[in-house]
């Protein structure tokens, strides 16, 4: 039930032609709080139920419960979100003993590309794609939470 992962912005587009999966994801919060952040999310044709606990100090952990839902619960369930709805296409990229997932957002949080990696432990080591840019994992500001009502348009 923990997440451990780090964050970049990354620098280019040449991670698509690497990209093994493709999809569009799109999510509101039902609470956006740091200490717990509860998220409705739909992933292609399935729909989802987030809750994830306040990070730790460097950002890279903190709990996170996750379950699949009925896409039509879903869709009703964006419906009852917070203002500011996420909207981006998500990547799956290999890349050494690791699968980078790398988002490029639309609407108001157009322009921002980030890639996550997710980690056994938080000081495992991994190979970093020459297009991976500037770690942000301890930038509050790069949840998507925050994006939500703080979109990137507006920084």
């Amino acid at each position: 039930m923990l997440e451990i992962e780090r964050k970049f912005l990354v620098k280019n587009l040449d991670f698509i032609t690497l990209a093994t999966t493709k999809n569009r994801i799109v999510q509101g919060y039902l609470n956006s709080t740091p200490e717990r952040t509860v998220r409705v999310r739909i992933k292609g044709n399935k729909g989802y139920l987030t809750i994830k606990g306040i990070s730790n100090e460097s950002g890279t952990t903190r709990m996170e419960w996750e379950k699949e839902i009925d896409i039509l619960d879903a869709e009703e369930l964006l419906k009852l979100c917070e203002k500011g709805v996420i909207d981006k296409i998500r990547y799956e990229i290999p890349f050494g003993d690791h699968i980078y997932e790398v988002d490029i957002f639309n609407g108001d949080n157009e322009g921002l590309i980030m890639a996550e990696i997710e980690l056994q432990t938080e000081d495992e080591t991994f190979k970093k794609p020459y297009w991976l840019g500037e770690e942000i994992t301890s930038d509050k500001r790069y949840y998507n939470a925050y994006l939500s009502n703080n979109p990137f348009k507006t920084w």
